[in-house]
């Protein structure tokens, strides 16, 4: 595996990205973007962007944060409600386009944790360009904004979570349904940030390797069903 820092500009100011690869990528790769929690772009989110790579994917992690990272839910906190929803998309798709350019890449999916898990299911209703999201446990957009979602989505969720809780998740499944969209949902009695494993108190091993275990097989599968000439990036259509 090779590991790499993607350097791009954003509407915003120069960020970054970290990508893992695998040691051997065909001519038809598909990559997974990775968008970090609260915390910022750290350890254990690269550790899981290098775990994508060990998949077979080229992984990217962009920093929405721009360098900065959280040592306590205090300073969390602060970095994502300074964090535009407009600004965090942009990051996005420059993330994309960039690394389209680099890598070749041929398909894209994305996913994410907590705040990771919001822009993860806010990407597939307002970018072009991605075959598949898996939010986990993110904050679920308005009825409006879902009713523009075309691409496949398996959100996880846990049915502990006082944030995400289950209200939240049975409405998403209410608008999916009215709308017929293409939305899945997979549940775990577990809390939130429960894939989380540098959090014992939240931690759910069983369930974290299950999720896992289904992101992988819904992502393979949505990518072999993707034709790659329909999912090339037009940045004037994105945003």
């Amino acid at each position: 595996m090779k590991t790499e820092t993607l350097k791009f500009d954003t509407a915003k100011g120069e960020t970054s990205a970290y990508v893992a690869m695998p040691n051997e990528t065909n001519e038809q790769a598909n990559a997974i973007i990775l968008i970090h929690e609260w915390w910022g772009l750290n350890d254990h989110i690269k550790d899981i962007t290098n775990r994508f790579a060990e998949e077979g994917f080229v992984a990217i992690a962009p920093d929405l944060f721009r360098g900065k990272t959280a040592a306590n839910p205090e300073e969390a906190a602060k970095l994502m409600n300074a964090l535009e929803l407009e600004d965090g998309l942009d990051t996005i798709k420059n993330t994309i386009t960039t690394a389209q350019e680099k890598y070749e890449i041929s398909r894209f999916g994305i996913t994410g944790f907590c705040m990771g898990g919001t822009f993860a299911l806010q990407a597939v209703c307002h970018l072009e360009g991605l075959s598949a999201s898996a939010p986990f446990y993110g904050d679920i957009p308005d009825e409006l904004t879902l009713t523009n979602l075309k691409t496949p989505v398996i959100f996880v969720s846990g049915t502990k979570d006082k944030w995400i809780n289950p209200e939240k998740v049975s409405e998403l499944e209410r608008i999916a349904k009215d709308n017929t969209l293409p939305i899945q949902t997979v549940k775990y009695k577990a809390d939130h940030a429960f894939f989380n494993s540098t959090r014992p108190e939240v931690y759910d091993e069983k369930a974290a390797r299950d999720a896992w275990t289904k992101v992988i097989a819904f992502f393979n599968e949505n990518f072999n069903k993707a034709t790659p000439e329909l999912n090339q990036i037009h940045p004037d259509e994105m945003l």
